[in-house]
């Protein structure tokens, strides 16, 4: 997922319409079980960066971890808002349902 090489046409940087706080959330939307360590993976961050990012999302009340034996599950919120006043008036449900779902196979540009 976003481990891969964004490519280099916007002038020398590499960069990402989305942040890796909504990267984990769609990681974590679409494995609600996931271990932090596979969501981190995904990402391309460390595994404290997942967990921090955790614990941002967490207490912004976008997702609710609930520990079930030895494992933790995810609860979404897709009725929270963005964050930046731009897009105040969306709800994250919105990015969930554009991206949360593992693009068919019929979806993806040609390699």
């Amino acid at each position: 997922m976003a481990s891969t090489p964004t490519s280099d046409s916007g002038g020398g940087r590499n960069w990402t319409f989305l942040t890796n706080h909504g990267h984990v959330l769609l990681a974590i939307a679409r494995d609600p079980t996931a271990r932090l360590r596979d969501v981190a993976a995904e990402v391309g961050v460390t595994e404290r960066a997942a967990q921090a990012i955790v614990a941002d999302l967490e207490a912004g009340g976008y997702l609710h971890r609930t520990r079930v034996g030895r494992r933790n599950e995810y609860t979404l919120n897709p009725a929270g808002r963005f964050r930046h006043p731009a897009e105040a008036y969306r709800q994250v449900g919105d990015l969930l349902a554009l991206f949360a779902e593992h693009p068919r196979t019929t979806d993806r540009p040609p390699a």
